[in-house]
C-alpha cells in the first residue's frame, strides 16, 4: 500500500512478543489502511469500497479477538474479565457506527477510521502491552515451556511464545 494513502503504520514499539498475535495486530493496521484510503475515494466510490472493508475488518477483528481470548483463558490471565469486556464494548460501538454509516447518520466514513485507529493502538498500547509481559513473566517462570495452541482459521498455525 502506498505509503502517502496510510494513516497508521506499525512499529515494533506496538509488539507484545507473540509473533501470532503481532501478526495480527499488523493486519489490522492494514484494515485500517484499507478502510482510510476507501473514506477518501469519493462517496460514490467510497461507500461500497469502504463496506467491503468494514466487513472484512469486522470479521477479522472476531477471529483476532478470539485468538487473544483463547490464549487469556489458556493461561489464566487475572485481567480475562476486564479484556474481553474491552473487546465486547469495542465490536458494539463498531456496529452500532457501521449502522449509523449505513443509514447516513452522524459518523462520516474517516470519523470511523479515525475511531479504530486510536482504538486499535490504545488498546494494543495498554491491555495487549499487560497480556505480553504478564505473557513473558510465565515463560520466564516456565510455566510456558509446553504451551502451544490451535488457532481456528489456519489450523497448521499454533502459538508460540517467544
Amino acid at each position: 500500500m502506498d505509503t502517502k494513502k496510510q494513516i497508521v503504520e506499525w512499529h515494533d514499539s506496538y509488539s507484545i512478543g507473540i509473533r501470532l498475535v503481532d501478526d495480527q495486530h499488523k493486519e489490522l493496521i492494514n484494515l485500517t489502511n484499507r478502510l482510510h484510503v476507501a473514506s477518501v475515494m469519493g462517496w460514490e466510490n467510497s461507500k461500497a469500497a469502504f463496506m467491503s472493508a468494514i466487513r472484512a475488518a469486522v470479521d477479522y477483528v472476531g477471529y483476532h479477538f478470539s485468538t487473544e481470548e483463547k490464549i487469556m483463558e489458556r493461561i489464566n490471565y487475572p485481567e480475562y474479565k476486564a479484556h474481553k469486556k474491552e473487546h465486547t464494548d469495542f465490536v458494539k460501538e463498531v456496529l452500532s457506527q457501521v449502522q449509523d454509516f449505513q443509514a447516513g447518520q452522524k459518523t462520516s466514513a474517516n470519523d470511523f477510521v479515525l475511531f479504530l485507529r486510536d482504538w486499535i493502538l490504545a488498546h494494543v498500547g495498554v491491555c495487549d502491552k499487560k497480556l505480553g509481559i504478564y505473557l513473558i513473566k510465565l515463560k520466564k517462570e516456565g510455566a510456558l515451556s509446553k504451551m502451544t495452541m490451535q488457532v481456528k482459521k489456519d489450523a497448521g498455525q499454533r502459538v508460540i511464545i517467544k
